[in-house]
Parts: C-alpha cells; sequence; structure tokens
C-alpha cells in the first residue's frame, strides 16, 4: 500500500524563496520608481504611467516566451535555475545603477542622463520577464500534480512575505518626516537592501533547491500513478496539440483568470480615488482597507489549498467568485445608503481578501493540470499573459468609467466581471483534483 502523498513543505518553502525575490522587487519597483519619474526627472504623470506600464506589456511577450524556451532548456543545473540566475544578477546589477542615475541627474540635469535611466528601466524589466516563469514553474516541476495547490498557497505566501518585508524596511529606513525633510532623497541604502534580499534568496535556491533530483523525484511518482486516472492531456504526451476538450476547458479557465483579474485589479488601482471622492477619506485611511484585504488573503493562502484537496479546485474558486461578487455588490450597496466610510466596512474588505484566496490560490494550478509535463513553463506564461492583459486593460476601462460616468461605478464594474468568470469556470470541465473517500488531508488524486 502506497505511503500518503504527504507535501514537502520545507522543500517548497526553499522554492518559494525565488517568488520572494520577485514580490520584494516589485514592490520597491512600483513604490519608489514613479516618485523618481515625477520628482527627479520631473515627468508628468502620464508619461510615468506609460513607463510603469511598461512591465505589464513587456510581460505578454517575454513570460509566455521565456516559458517556453525554459522548458526545452537542457542545463545540468535544470531547466529553471539557469534562468533564475542569469535574469536576478543582470537584474540586481541594473537596479543597482538607479539609484546612481537618481543622484547625479539631481546633481546635474541632462537629457542624456534621462534616456540613459529610461533605457535602464526597460533593461530592468526585460531582465525580469526572463525568469519569472521560469522561477513559477519551478514549483509544478518539483510539485506532484494533487499536491499543487498547497504547495501554491505557500509561494503565493512565500511572495506575499516578500512584499511585506519590502514594505516593513522602507518604512523604517524612510519614515515621512525624514523625507519630507529633504530636498532629494537618496535610495541608493533602499536599493542595497532589495539586492541583498535578491542575491540571499537567490543563493537558497541555487544551493539548496536540488531541480534535477527532485524533478526526477516527481516524475517517478507521477509514472507509478498515471494508471490511476491520468489527465487526458498526459496521456495525449507525444501529441503535437492538447485535445479538443482540454484545450476547450484551459481557453475558458484562462477567460475566467482575466475576467476575475479586471474586476480585482480596478479595486486595487482606483479604491484610493474612490474612496476620496465619495466618502472623504485620506490615502492613509483608503489603504488601510486594501492592507486589509491583503491581510485576509495572506491568511487563507493555505486553507485555501486545504480546502481545494477537500472539495476541488473548480468548487473552491467559484465559492471564492460567489464571495468577491458579493462582497464588491455589497461595496456598491453600502456607498447607495452611506456617505461616510464605517470601521464595519473592514469585514467586507477581510471578505475580499479571504475571497482572493480561493481563487488564485487555485487558479494557476488548474491551468498547469491540463498542460504536458514538458510545457509547464509555457503553459505558466499563458496564465500570466491573461492576467497582465487584464492588469493593462482594467486601469483604464475602470478609469474612463470613474471620469466620464461617475465614481459609482467601481464597484458594479468589479462585481460585473468578477460574475462572469463564474459564467466562464462553469465551462471548464478538466483541471480539477479527485477527492476520494480517505481520511487525512492528503484524499485526492488527478482526475482530467
Amino acid at each position: 500500500m502506497d505511503k500518503p502523498l504527504k507535501l514537502k513543505t520545507s522543500q517548497t518553502i526553499r522554492v518559494g524563496f525565488a517568488f520572494l525575490a520577485i514580490l520584494a522587487f516589485w514592490q520597491m519597483y512600483n513604490n519608489v520608481i514613479p516618485l523618481i519619474l515625477t520628482k527627479t526627472f520631473h515627468m508628468d504623470k502620464s508619461i510615468s504611467g506609460i513607463i510603469m506600464a511598461a512591465d505589464n506589456v513587456l510581460a505578454l511577450f517575454l513570460l509566455p516566451l521565456f516559458g517556453g524556451i525554459s522548458d526545452r532548456c537542457k542545463a545540468k543545473m535544470g531547466k529553471r535555475k539557469p534562468f533564475i540566475l542569469g535574469g536576478s544578477v543582470a537584474a540586481v546589477f541594473l537596479m543597482l545603477l538607479i539609484p546612481f542615475l537618481d543622484n547625479a541627474y539631481f546633481r546635474n540635469p541632462s537629457t542624456g542622463l534621462k534616456i540613459i535611466f529610461v533605457c535602464i528601466l526597460g533593461c530592468i524589466l526585460v531582465a525580469m520577464g526572463t525568469y519569472r516563469s521560469p522561477a513559477v514553474a519551478l514549483m509544478p516541476d518539483v510539485t506532484p500534480k494533487p499536491l499543487r495547490s498547497k504547495a501554491n498557497a505557500i509561494i503565493n505566501l512565500m511572495g506575499a512575505l516578500g512584499g511585506i518585508i519590502y514594505l516593513v524596511i522602507a518604512k523604517i529606513m524612510y519614515p515621512s518626516s525624514k523625507a519630507q525633510s529633504q530636498e532629494h532623497v537618496d535610495y541608493l541604502p533602499l536599493f542595497l537592501v532589495v539586492a541583498g534580499i535578491m542575491i540571499l534568496s537567490l543563493i537558497i535556491v541555487m544551493f539548496f533547491v536540488n531541480e534535477v533530483q527532485w524533478n526526477a523525484e516527481m516524475l517517478d511518482w507521477e509514472k507509478a500513478h498515471s494508471e490511476d486516472d491520468a489527465p487526458a492531456a498526459e496521456t495525449a504526451e507525444k501529441e503535437s496539440e492538447l485535445p479538443k476538450e482540454i484545450k476547450r476547458s484551459l481557453i475558458f479557465l484562462l477567460l475566467s483568470v482575466m475576467l476575475w483579474y479586471m474586476g480585482y485589479n480596478a479595486m486595487e488601482t482606483w479604491f484610493t480615488t474612490y474612496a476620496d471622492a465619495m466618502w472623504n477619506m485620506q490615502l492613509g485611511d483608503a489603504s488601510l482597507c486594501l492592507t486589509i484585504a491583503t491581510g485576509g488573503a495572506i491568511l487563507f493562502f493555505i486553507p485555501s489549498g486545504i480546502l481545494a484537496s477537500r472539495i476541488g479546485r473548480k468548487k473552491t474558486i467559484l465559492g471564492g467568485i460567489l464571495l468577491l461578487a458579493a462582497s464588491f455588490f455589497g461595496g456598491f450597496a453600502y456607498t447607495c445608503a452611506f456617505s461616510e466610510f464605517h470601521k464595519s466596512m473592514c469585514i467586507l474588505f477581510f471578505l475580499v481578501g479571504v475571497a482572493w484566496a480561493l481563487i488564485n490560490v487555485n487558479s494557476l494550478p488548474m491551468v498547469l493540470e491540463m498542460c504536458k509535463g514538458a510545457e509547464v513553463g509555457r503553459f505558466t506564461g499563458f496564465y500570466y499573459t491573461f492576467s497582465m492583459t487584464a492588469q493593462i486593460a482594467t486601469p483604464i476601462l475602470a478609469g474612463a468609467l470613474l471620469e466620464h460616468i461617475s465614481c459609482m461605478t467601481l464597484f458594479p464594474y468589479c462585481a460585473v466581471f468578477v460574475a462572469l468568470s463564474f459564467v466562464t469556470m462553469l465551462f471548464v470541465r478538466h483541471g480539477d483534483a479527485k477527492v476520494e473517500a480517505k481520511t487525512g488531508l492528503e484524499a485526492f488524486e488527478d482526475m482530467d
């Protein structure tokens, strides 16, 4: 009798350091670069916005491209680690040029320095784009399919930890009193700390993650259990294309990903503007609501993976969609009834975070469940292509509604797109986890 299949938590945590470094970097990039563009280089907000949106645009092409390239990599250290190594080293080197150029331009402004700065930003985005898909694909490469929801929960938790570490460091190093008292802020110490986090994470991945051995063990387990209820995609391993029914489910799942990101990211982008216009809330108070939502998601990352192992990924996601849509509709109803923010609304934002965890933890494993074993990186790229497309389009679309119709449109906008994802998810027939009548948390196996 086979031993119960259990997630190797320590192994997954070590793999998650790659994602921790990525999110620490992006948290800093999204917080600091707009300040440098507007305050040091004196670019207007529209130009700065275009530059800040460039990472999502490049991601549409870079993530599936390098995910697919890493699938075909034959390096001795593994398929993913060469990209994590090269991309991380390049990104760290390039990012450390940013504060030097920032300080140099402040001392002696010139068009040449401004052009060099923008070019360096572009190179950094390319460097980060080369290894994000391989870094994310590393988890499914070393994790059997039935355990990927719970493993993805840990990966998400590690990413959130990276963002939190950066925020704490930035708060300590650059309090408001210090920033306000200076004509120009030197960000070199902050960049050095984040570079240190990225290098330390890289060392852990390179020296304490045995990609080749762990991948071989995972493949051996999958081969030994392939006759139980192998996914149709796996039985068609040698086919040039996925079976039509698998492809249909994949398309509807990716459409669902795009739709719920359209709803959720609109709230992330425009809520502070909405709260100011409708409830007269200051930035700090409005940001607290989003922080509560993030906290709710973090607390429910791991429970979401466990729940999926009990009732299935699709049911867990559908439950999350219903909760998220209901929360957004509740926000609209509250605004219709009251003109001021009440602390009880914090409960609603906590539920938004819980719902997002139920959805987000289980969606990537469903996509990867449908791919052929040798195409994990490419399918990871597909997932991010659809999510990034939503994050490019929804700030523009939702912003136009807020500007030309009313700020009241934000919550209905979010609720409608999330509700549409419920409809598309109903057509997804593959990628779930099959729950068996066993005891314990591991009572499930793959199904189509």
